[in-house]
């Protein structure tokens, strides 16, 4: 239970815009799915994240860091602790030579729409990746031909301790769809990118091809958390689904894509619970016809 007391501490740390009651989650996510979080409270700065989280781990209340929701699911009954969206308020993007520092709040394509402004080559995969700065980093988020790892140089960060931390290299422990920040409590405040100088026409030509892709091969019309399942080494997904004859297949309103099979989207009205029972299905089939069991890439908030 979060009583008033906390929520007045919590608006000291921030302002009482920033903090809402009983907010439906469903409104932060790309699925469109998720009931009321107790508390949800809008990060404007990197003082308010550190105070918030740290009185938040002091008291023992649940917390759950969100961005763009954008790979992420939640329960219908919601989230019974606070929320603390890292959002447009907290997403600062300075470009400074062939370095972009982004706060974590930032979306990925604004950064890269901020590189090729600028000349910069290497962020062309993120033009269509609608999560955070954040987010991607958590996930070490890629498409087609890079990831967050070849261009990532440093992550400030919050400590498990609270301290405000600069991580490098090997110490991201960026791997598929990995990271240091995704098995731990390092929260993630700004990630600085080294690009490379390029011809603005051929980067603006690269990350047109990579959207047109999307547009033919992806279901961006409807509501989803994109790939649904990691890929599955030297497989994909979306092949092993088809091949189950999972292609269409729907549980309440939430269905496999029959554009690209390894998206699970909502197809009108879908329950958080219509989606888990979804991907626990196709799992089972994939699994009998293959002897592959998928993983969920998605975050599963309960």
């Amino acid at each position: 239970m979060i009583s008033k007391e906390v929520i007045d501490r919590i608006i000291e740390y921030t302002s009482p815009e920033s903090v809402k009651l009983s907010e439906p989650l469903s409104r932060y996510t790309t699925f469109k799915i998720g009931g009321p979080a107790k508390c949800l409270v809008d990060i404007g700065s990197e003082r308010e994240l550190t105070e918030v989280s740290g009185f938040l781990k002091k008291e023992k209340i649940p917390y759950f860091i969100l961005g763009n929701g954008s790979n992420t699911l939640f329960s219908d009954e919601g989230f019974n602790g606070v929320v603390l969206h890292i959002g447009k308020n907290f997403s600062d993007v300075v470009v400074e030579g062939n370095i972009i520092r982004a706060k974590a709040g930032a979306i990925l394509v604004s950064v890269a729409g901020a590189a090729y402004k600028n000349s910069l080559t290497g962020l062309e995969f993120a033009s269509g990746i609608p999560g955070t700065v954040g987010g991607g980093i958590v996930m070490n988020a890629g498409a087609y031909d890079g990831e967050m790892k070849f261009v990532t140089k440093a992550v400030k960060a919050l400590s498990p301790s609270g301290e405000t931390v600069v991580l490098e290299g090997d110490e991201l422990k960026l791997g598929y769809r990995s990271s240091v920040f995704r098995h731990s409590d390092y929260v993630v405040l700004e990630v600085i990118f080294e690009l490379k100088p390029g011809k603005q026409e051929e980067i603006k030509a690269k990350m047109d091809d990579f959207n047109k892709r999307r547009r033919e091969k992806q279901p961006l019309d409807m509501p989803s958390a994109g790939s649904t399942f990691k890929r599955p080494e030297g497989n994909f997904a979306g092949k092993l689904i088809m091949e189950a004859g999972l292609s269409g297949f729907t549980v309440g309103g939430a269905g496999v894509s029959e554009k690209h099979c390894g998206f699970v989207v909502n197809a009108g009205g879908a329950t958080s619970k219509d989606v888990v029972t979804l991907i626990e299905e196709v799992q089972k089939r994939v699994f009998e016809v293959s002897g592959i069991r998928l993983e969920p890439e998605i975050e599963i908030v309960r």
